[in-house]
């Protein structure tokens, strides 16, 4: 029986595309990067029917693609361009399997939207706590594929840390229920830590067990402007210092990335009436009244104005302020997207080297390249910094293109110089590939390879990405 009727008879036929118009929204990655091509897209509604379609894929030596929400921002979910990968569309599992409450864990399906996972949760009165731009439209497959991390990893840490078990297809067609809420388990090898950030190149992880956390009480959120990166590091021991745990968010925002959001998106307000070279926003949150926590955080702020390390601040007095101050930072990968080209790197480095990164990278890159513009915004209270680069005149960035090694090479040595990550949260997938081999050890790369020779030893889960 020809592949594409063994796999409708595992999913139905309605659940088989092969048209080109509905192959389509498949085959390309959020920014437009990336375009493949495949035989067909399968969408299976259940991990029974994931495990016979890898089955049948392994059996006939075609390369499988696992795909989320298709939000990647390096490619790791867009097939290449030779058109013999089956995609194997996650969308239709997207059932809240359990909560519990009193062990605070939630088990859900892959093709869960993020936001819905949040939703279950607060209706339980429950928090979960990774928080994304893309949460609408990202999937917790995906999230738990690429190791996401998002806003508040500061507090509560990223996807790996949020995840007690997975449900994964191997690449022999096995399903491996580890769906275990506990805590603590030392019975062998941990094995759902080799699938978190593995990209679906070690197998298909169909469903997991996330921690819940007690929803916040209260949540206090300010919009601060600084003057530099360094201020930013005092402004963030201050808090830390003061609130510990309770210090839920803290993002840096470039005046360059702001400008970018008011441009490109209507009715987005100055936060502030003066403009700044950069930007805080932070969270602080818990069980406090909010009177409370609003005059605790009066008076932190108050003591950083008084200092000098804050030149203004504004401290959201309801929720609709608070939700504009998050959209003018979560708006800006969007705004650089309708501005058009630009060079994205999503790097780690230890918090007390950013400052040093920035000034000398921004400095190496105008000399490098004049007319060039950084947008750096980003994590800052976990040293996650997304640091992005375009041209000015827009007509000069095919000439930036041209010269993207260069100014990937650059990016990168210094960050490994400085101890830091080519990637914090977005994963390798194709566009980093060269830069993994580049930047980690001949035992690193060997090990990594040792085990994708060992789960997948066909090299048919997502082929391509990573290594």
């Amino acid at each position: 029986m020809p592949l594409i009727e063994t796999l409708a008879a595992i999913v139905g036929p309605t659940q088989v595309l092969t048209d080109a118009a509905d192959l389509a929204p498949y085959l390309a990655d959020w920014r437009g990067r990336y375009h493949g091509a495949a035989r067909c897209v399968v969408r299976p509604g259940c991990a029974e029917e994931v495990a016979a379609l890898v089955r049948a894929c392994a059996a006939a030596r075609v390369p499988m693609v696992p795909q989320g929400g298709n939000t990647s921002l390096c490619g790791a979910a867009t097939p290449d361009a030779a058109g013999e990968a089956v995609v194997i569309s996650l969308a239709r599992l997207n059932r809240i399997r359990a909560l519990d409450a009193a062990n605070n864990t939630i088990t859900v399906e892959a093709g869960c939207t993020l936001a819905a996972v949040q939703q279950a949760a607060a209706a339980a009165g429950r928090l979960f706590p990774l928080s994304l731009a893309s949460q609408g439209s990202c999937l917790i497959g995906g999230n738990l594929s690429t190791n996401a991390g998002g806003v508040h990893v500061l507090r509560y840490g990223n996807t790996r840390e949020l995840t007690l078990g997975l449900e994964v297809v191997l690449p022999s067609g096995e399903l491996w229920n580890g769906l275990r809420g506990l805590r603590k388990d030392n019975t062998g090898y941990d094995l759902k830590q080799l699938f978190i950030g593995a990209e679906g190149t070690l197998g298909i992880i169909t469903a997991a067990v996330l921690k819940l956390f007690p929803a916040p009480r209260t949540t206090a959120t300010a919009w601060l402007a600084i003057d530099s990166p360094a201020a930013a590091l005092a402004v963030l021991a201050r808090m830390q210092a003061r609130f510990g745990a309770m210090l839920t968010a803290c993002e840096l925002v470039s005046g360059v990335a702001l400008a970018l959001v008011r441009r490109h998106l209507p009715g987005q307000m100055a936060p502030l009436a003066t403009t700044s070279a950069w930007h805080l926003l932070v969270d602080v949150s818990g069980a406090d009244t909010a009177p409370v926590l609003l005059a605790a955080l009066e008076e932190c702020l108050g003591d950083a104005l008084a200092a000098g390390e804050v030149s203004d601040v504004v401290i959201a007095q309801t929720l609709a302020q608070a939700a504009h101050l998050w959209a003018l930072r979560e708006n800006i990968s969007e705004a650089q997207k309708r501005e058009g080209f630009s060079i994205k790197h999503d790097i780690s480095l230890p918090i007390s080297a950013i400052p040093e990164f920035i000034a000398a990278t921004d400095a190496a890159l105008a000399a490098a390249f004049p007319g060039i513009r950084c947008v750096t915004f980003g994590h800052i209270g976990d040293g996650n910094l997304h640091y992005n680069q375009s041209m000015f005149d827009a007509a000069d960035n095919a000439r930036l293109l041209a010269g993207q090694a260069a100014v990937d090479r650059l990016i990168h040595d210094r960050v490994a110089a400085l101890g830091g990550s080519i990637s914090a949260e977005h994963g390798i997938g194709q566009l980093k590939r060269a830069e993994l081999a580049r930047y980690r050890s001949p035992v690193e790369l060997a090990t990594m390879r040792a085990i994708k020779q060992a789960l997948d030893p066909l090299g048919l889960m997502n082929p391509g990405k990573v290594l």
